[in-house]
Order: structure tokens, then C-alpha cells, then sequence
């Protein structure tokens, strides 16, 4: 004999088992931050969905050199994202800073880039709404990231709809924090907002990122940087300098130093 039984399950019970399987079938896509052409090539035969390409990773990355952008495109078949940064430090941009990022976006795009990571913030540490529509308008045609300048913002929520306002289609950011893991219930409000993808990075690794599959986002960024002797002797003369890694102050030639030294050269 057969015994029959039916069962409803509550509504918060089925919501957790709809949950459950969204999240095993959401597909996420990887994106691998690189700077070299052997970086590139290693994302993309482990797996990426695609790259950030910039140059100089130890210093939050600035805008990589046009031999090294035409080098990765015609190599990789995933698409290829290019950092438009000018400098290091902030994200407040003169004029002549802006003009050559809006070259180098044109150069991208003659290159065949599939899209720019930008952004420009104002000194009071919001978005720049000029600058940072300049950048859109220069990347038509483009996909476009507004990069980590985000977690400088001083309001998440208002930078956020200023930057829907002006059609980004993606934020890239740690939720204001270090650690993109710190700042995830962050990512997830705005996230939640529903007019811009949000892409989590910072600190992304094996040991948590299925904490942000879970969470529902369907955009993942990380670098995957192991270090390694470079089986060479090292030379004793260090080429870095602090002072120029300080984001509190920035730097330029001084004319006054300038025109002492040729003086003193007469």
C-alpha cells in the first residue's frame, strides 16, 4: 500500500529554495585587472569573462600605453576594458588632464577597445558631473565603468543617482571601504536600485567571492596578483618614491627650482 502525502510549503520556504536556484544558475562575469600582455593572456586562458587593461598596478593603475592596448586587442579574443586615468593620486582632473583622456578614449576606440573605466570627482568628493559626461560622450559607442573613484564619494547614495542620471551603465567599487567584502551590504543597496550594474572589486579572492555570486550580483573584479622572486639580483639604487604615492598632495615641476638651476648654470 501506498501512503500519499501532500505538503504546501510556506511562502518564505519557497522563497528561499527560488533564491537557492537563481543564485546556482545566475552566471557571473569575470573580470581580471591586468597590466602586461602575459597577465592578459593568462585571464583569458584561465577562464575571464573579459579584462581591465592598465598600466602600473601598484598604484591603482593609470592609463596603459597605446602600444600595450593595440598589443592586448589583437591577442585576446575576450573583450578588452581600458583605464583612462592620467596620473596617480586623486581623481580631480584640470582641464588638460580631461582633454587627454578624452584623446585617450578616441584612441581606444580606433583601437577596437570594447569599453573605458573612468571617472572624475570634484574636490569636495563628489562626481564631477562635467568631466565625468565629457568621458561618456568621448566613449559612445563604448561600454563604460566609472572606476573606484566612487568609494571617495563622500554620499554613495546621491553619487549613484548622479551617475544614473547621466546613462553609466556600471560602477565599479568596494562599497567604500579597503575591501570590497567590508562594503558588500553597501554594494547591495545600491545594487538593489536597479539603474547601473555594480561591480564589486577590491580584495575579491577564492576564500569569498561566492559571497558576492550569493549576494546577486552578475559582475566580479579582481586581479588574481601572485608575486614571486624575479630570480635576478637586486640593484641597491630604489627607483620609487613615497612622496609620489601620497594621494593627499599631487606634483608638477617647479619653475622657480627650474630657473635657479640654469641660473646658477650661466
Amino acid at each position: 500500500m501506498l501512503f500519499f502525502v501532500s505538503y504546501s510549503l510556506s511562502a518564505k520556504a519557497k522563497n528561499s529554495i527560488l533564491a537557492t536556484q537563481d543564485t546556482n544558475i545566475l552566471k557571473v562575469i569575470v573580470e581580471i585587472c591586468v597590466d602586461s600582455l602575459a597577465s592578459a593572456i593568462t585571464a583569458q586562458e584561465a577562464g575571464a569573462d573579459r579584462i581591465e587593461l592598465c598600466a602600473a598596478l601598484g598604484v591603482g593603475g593609470i592609463t596603459p600605453s597605446y602600444g600595450l592596448i593595440k598589443q592586448v586587442v589583437a591577442t585576446l579574443d575576450i573583450p578588452v576594458y581600458v583605464l583612462i586615468r592620467a596620473r596617480t593620486g586623486d581623481f580631480v582632473y584640470a582641464e588638460s588632464e580631461v582633454s587627454q583622456m578624452c584623446t585617450d578614449i578616441q584612441l581606444c576606440k580606433e583601437l577596437g577597445v570594447a569599453g573605458v573605466v573612468c571617472g572624475a570627482l570634484t574636490s569636495d568628493f563628489a562626481i564631477h558631473q562635467v568631466h565625468t559626461q565629457r568621458f561618456l560622450e568621448a566613449a559612445s559607442g563604448m561600454d563604460f565603468t566609472f572606476h573606484r573613484a566612487f568609494d571617495w564619494v563622500a554620499d554613495a547614495e546621491l553619487a549613484y543617482d548622479v551617475l544614473a542620471a547621466l546613462g553609466a551603465p556600471r560602477i565599479l567599487s568596494s562599497g567604500l571601504q579597503p575591501k570590497a567584502i567590508k562594503g558588500i551590504h553597501l554594494l547591495q543597496s545600491l545594487q538593489q536600485k536597479g539603474k547601473i550594474s555594480i561591480m564589486p572589486g577590491s580584495g575579491v579572492h577564492a576564500q569569498n567571492i561566492m559571497a558576492f555570486k550569493e549576494a546577486g550580483f552578475e559582475e566580479i573584479h579582481f586581479s588574481a596578483t601572485v608575486f614571486s622572486p624575479n630570480g635576478y639580483a637586486q640593484a641597491s639604487i630604489p627607483f620609487v618614491s613615497d612622496s609620489f604615492l601620497d594621494a593627499s598632495q599631487t606634483y608638477q615641476a617647479d619653475a622657480n627650482t627650474i630657473k635657479a638651476c640654469i641660473g646658477l648654470l650661466q
